[in-house]
């Protein structure tokens, strides 16, 4: 007796005796053989053969209902249904039912760091697609060394940058821009005269070509620190104690001048450089406070001295004056007189009138 059989539209039919594929039947009725059944598959799902594929796609009509997808090893495939984004694929072969859905299936090369497919940036960043992609960002202030497998590729610019996560190793030297400031403390540098100083000094600079400060140097940082040190001790160990410290606003100047150019050298500029401190040794300290307190107090004994002088050609002056004039003698008398009432409450007199004339004579001098 026949078996009546209905595959509803959407769906697809394997016809199968004796566990050997036969046929496939699409949307209609049918009948079967007792000793054949169906196996039914839905057309918007992708298509799990349930024997060996190769002996199904011997079928021509079958093959012509499906769309084989090969991913081979280092490839991904991103599956899109109806151009929307599906799922991916990883290395493998795939079937999928045509007519219904418009299936849409683009393989990306994975043996190559660069993601040179247009691929979106909305589908690279989704969790499915994430993990095979590596995602490097380089700040506005940066520039980025990019070292592809130990060898440098190119300079990046600010900005995200997407390349695909394989075994070629990959990194990204960051370069910072912006102004910096170096701090060099504490050098200690014999002068001129063998006097131990000890300089704090301060530059200020900024990387302005990385491919000299990261690719042609090494440690560009430290080989300028160096520069700056060199410079000090040139200029420094040049003069002696007291020379130097008469030419401390000098030291930058040089300093500037002979690092400039081979700071460029470094893929360096320096902007500005400067002294912040020179600490003398305790006992130079000590020395230099003895002979600045022996200018001072010889410094002061010069205008004693003049002072003195002066006061004293004052007094000769109001001498000759005095013997030349004896209503001023007069007056100078009074005014000593008033000085010393000032410091008197009372007055006694005792004994003859003698005191008594001799204040008459000071305040009433004869006519």
């Amino acid at each position: 007796m026949l078996n009546r059989v209905k595959i509803n539209v959407g769906y697809v039919g394997l016809v199968f005796r004796g566990g050997d594929y036969q046929r496939v039947i699409t949307a209609g009725v049918y009948w079967l053989s007792p000793w054949e059944t169906v196996r039914e598959f839905n057309m918007a799902q992708p298509f799990h053969a349930p024997v060996n594929l190769d002996v199904l796609l011997k079928d021509e009509e079958l093959a012509s209902l499906l769309d084989i997808v090969n991913v081979k090893d280092g490839e991904l495939c991103l599956v899109y249904e109806n151009e929307n984004f599906k799922h991916v694929l990883i290395p493998g072969r795939y079937a999928y039912w045509k007519g219904l859905i418009a299936f849409r299936f683009q393989i990306l090369d994975l043996t190559s760091v660069d993601i040179k497919e247009d691929v979106p940036i909305a589908i690279l960043e989704k969790v499915e697609v994430a993990r095979y992609v590596r995602i490097l960002t380089v700040e506005d202030y940066e520039k980025g060394m990019l070292f592809v497998d130990g060898k440098f590729d190119r300079e990046l610019g600010a900005g995200v940058y997407y390349f695909w996560k394989n075994s070629t190793p990959l990194k990204v030297v960051k370069v910072d821009l912006r102004s910096r400031q170096m701090e060099i403390n504490g050098q200690e540098i014999l002068t001129g005269d063998k006097a131990a100083l000890r300089v704090n000094f301060m530059v200020q600079y900024k990387v302005n070509n990385v491919t000299k400060a990261v690719i042609d140097n090494k440690d560009y940082e430290k080989q300028l620190y160096v520069l700056v040190q060199l410079a000090l001790r040139d200029f420094i160990g040049t003069y002696t104690l007291d020379e130097t410290l008469e030419r401390k606003e000098s030291i930058s100047a040089f300093v500037m001048k002979e690092i400039q150019a081979k700071a460029a050298d470094l893929g360096v500029v320096v902007q500005d450089c400067g002294v912040r401190d020179i600490i003398l040794p305790g006992e130079v300290k000590e020395i230099m406070n003895q002979v600045l307190v022996a200018q001072k107090k010889a410094q002061a004994n010069v205008i004693m001295r003049r002072e003195e002088t002066a006061s004293t050609r004052s007094l000769l002056n109001t001498a000759k004056l005095m013997e030349d004039n004896e209503m001023l003698w007069k007056l100078k008398e009074m005014e000593y007189v008033e000085k010393i009432a000032e410091k008197i409450g009372q007055i006694t007199v005792s004994g003859n009138g003698h005191v008594v004339n001799q204040l008459r004579e000071i305040f009433a001098p004869a006519k």
